[in-house]
């Protein structure tokens, strides 16, 4: 249910087509919750069927013109309804660690260098994070109310990064490996 509202907080930060959403989502709501092109534009049309959005008359009136989207009040009520919603946290479901309970059982062959993989990863993308935090939210930097709630998604990024590089650096050691430099 949250992909709907992805999108109307990404309308209501700034109208879009369904091209700039799709490349808005790969460069910053997307690091938390993902939605490939075409989800993105059948959540769209539902949006608009729903009364949540309307498509922008075209400045000039072209063949092939992209749709430019706002949202509608009753797309803004049901934001702001959702946000105040009580909901519980979702369980973790992550592949790793199910394959490494799986290897309790098989075997463990091949799974030191996919944990040293995912560290890499991880490592990489807390670097992504933290060049984000110090490029976008700078110590001197008079932060309005909706930039310390956009440094708080993106510190909780950090934070889960952080946390996977430090418990995969200690899952090689312990699985006797030496945890890639």
């Amino acid at each position: 249910m949250s992909l709907p509202h992805a999108i109307l907080t990404a309308l209501l930060e700034k109208p879009s087509s369904g091209l700039e959403l799709t490349r808005r989502f790969d460069r910053s709501i997307g690091y938390f919750w993902s939605a490939t092109h075409q989800q993105i534009y059948r959540e769209l049309g539902k949006l608009e069927r729903a009364g949540h959005i309307r498509a922008l008359a075209p400045a000039q009136p072209t063949r092939g013109q992209k749709k430019e989207y706002e949202v509608l009040p009753a797309g803004r009520e049901e934001l702001t309804a959702w946000v105040a919603k009580a909901e519980d946290p979702k369980p973790v479901r992550d592949p790793l660690l199910l394959r490494l309970r799986a290897a309790g059982v098989v075997g463990s062959e091949g799974l030191g260098a996919e944990l040293g993989r995912h560290l890499a990863l991880h490592r990489r993308q807390l670097d992504e994070y933290t060049a984000i935090e110090a490029r976008d939210f700078p110590p001197e930097r008079q932060a309005t109310e909706q930039d310390r709630l956009r440094h708080l998604v993106l510190r909780g990024g950090i934070e889960l990064e952080t946390f996977w590089t430090k418990w995969l650096t200690d899952a090689l050691t312990e699985f006797g490996g030496t945890p890639p430099a």
